[in-house]
């Protein structure tokens, strides 16, 4: 059947794809909207599929905080260039993810995933769609949810980093100042753990082993290697974990004695980073 400029335009403001791709989708779908619509679907999963290897660095972090700021949820809609990091289409996707996150309370991002957006479809087939539309990877990179009695965020300028940090014990007190400071200092410092105990096996020894090779370098006897490793990880907890970190502003307090000093029994229960790089 014969294709009209007007059918292309139609599906084009049904779909958001190009003219192109809407007539070529009308063409194999011998005019059929629903069929032309699957048609340019199964695009955006091939598109999807092509480039699943590309790396994603580019893209829009967004947070949300109930208006209690007892739950905080932070999202990363990470795009291949950072062009498509400005195009509408794609930050309205991500605001709207955000919108089904926080109405969904959605407890992981696969769950996240498949929650449905204002028109019934899920965020993956929505994600897949644009990922079509717009030709490159697009993926839904990170979602952090979480509960506390105060929450405190923050977004870095670029909008490719944001920082959730909760808080306990706050009996009262105004944590905003100190919670921004905070987490201003997670978004440079980049801590791994918020105390020694939330480091990982796995880094301790790999921070142990670069501990020893270094003093095997600088020619110590083999014997005392370990010590020395072991001196050396205490360092690492000081520089790596949050709350034994020096505060930013005040290198004489670090972020313990800083809570203890704002509020006496205030502490940090989590707290949660997304970096698109």
């Amino acid at each position: 059947m014969s294709i009209t400029a007007a059918d292309v335009n139609k599906l084009r403001q049904m779909t958001g794809a190009g003219m192109m791709d809407c007539k070529k989708a009308l063409t194999e779908a011998d005019g059929d909207f629903e069929a032309a619509i699957d048609f340019l679907r199964k695009a955006g999963q091939k598109v999807a599929a092509k480039r699943a290897e590309n790396a994603t660095n580019e893209g829009v972090v967004l947070v949300a905080l109930s208006a209690d700021h007892s739950n905080g949820k932070l999202i990363a809609l990470a795009c291949e260039t950072e062009p498509v990091s400005k195009v509408p289409d794609f930050n309205n996707l991500a605001q709207s993810i955000l919108e089904a996150a926080v109405k969904s309370h959605a407890p992981s991002a696969s769950a996240l995933l498949a929650e449905p957006l204002s028109d019934g479809r899920s965020v993956e087939g929505h994600i897949i769609e644009l990922t079509g539309k717009i030709g490159e990877k697009i993926t839904l990179a990170a979602y952090e949810n979480i509960d506390a009695e105060k929450i405190v965020s923050y977004i870095h300028s670029n909008n490719k980093i944001g920082v959730l940090v909760a808080f306990e014990g706050v009996e009262g007190t105004d944590v905003t100042e100190v919670g921004k400071d905070i987490a201003m200092q997670i978004t440079a410092m980049k801590p791994v753990a918020l105390d020694k105990d939330g480091v990982d096996a796995e880094t301790i020894q790999r921070e142990i082993e670069i501990g020893k090779d270094q003093a095997r370098q600088e020619g110590k006897p083999e014997a005392m290697l370990e010590k020395i490793a072991v001196g050396k990880l205490e360092k690492f907890y000081r520089e790596s974990t949050l709350l034994n970190q020096q505060f930013v502003k005040d290198s004489s307090i670090n972020i313990r004695q800083l809570l203890e000093q704002t509020q006496k029994g205030l502490t940090i229960s989590t707290f949660k980073r997304v970096a698109l790089a």
